[in-house]
């Protein structure tokens, strides 16, 4: 695949929405280009087809999210606070991008065929939060884990449905309120605190 230069870049957001909108099935590669304003010559010049510009936003929309977690994973603070910076980082990434999240959501089987979209999601997300789950249990912010990979996962399914919940519904997602309760579920989990009987 081609380069795609930056102006063409920025109109292919719009694709998305048509992928969101229609899923892939049902989308054309004439509705991308009257979306997009992008004649359908030049988007075949930069893409083989269709799958080839939704795994282009995809991957776009993964790169900003691997600059945006690895530099909250990198920052200041204990293990527990860089995860809760983390999960905030890849929920403001997935608000920048509705349309392509949706279009995700819709079509997830057909993503995780694609080998370089389910590589880039653990170089992206999974990586980086299981060096903090080894960090936290090093600094004592965050409790040992049995299986890191298998705890990545989760956090990344419950920050993922919890943005793309109202995304899907809304179109939109408010950043800061969700990322407090998905660290507050991830943290500290659902059980009660256990009361001592007296006696």
């Amino acid at each position: 695949m081609r380069v795609v230069p930056e102006g063409i870049a920025e109109r292919l957001e719009a694709a998305a929405r048509v992928f969101a909108d229609h899923g892939f099935d049902q989308t054309r590669i004439e509705d991308l280009a009257e979306a997009t304003g992008i004649p359908r010559a030049t988007l075949y010049y930069y893409f083989a087809g269709k799958e080839d510009i939704l795994a282009w936003l995809l991957r776009r929309m993964l790169e900003e999210m691997a600059e945006a977690v690895s530099g909250a994973a990198a920052g200041p603070g204990t293990a527990r606070h860089r995860m809760e910076a983390v999960v905030r980082a890849k929920i403001d990434v997935m608000a920048r991008h509705p349309a392509t999240c949706r279009a995700l959501m819709a079509d997830l089987g057909r993503a995780g065929r694609i080998p370089e979209i389910a590589e880039a999601i653990q170089e992206a997300f999974h990586h980086p939060v299981r060096r903090l789950l080894a960090e936290g249990e090093a600094d004592g912010t965050l409790r040992p884990v049995g299986d890191p990979e298998t705890t990545a996962s989760a956090v990344y399914g419950a920050v993922t449905t919890a943005a793309a919940h109202y995304l899907v519904a809304d179109n939109r997602v408010d950043t800061e309120r969700v990322a407090a309760e998905v660290t507050t579920f991830l943290l500290a989990g659902l059980g009660a605190p256990l009361v001592r009987a007296r006696g």
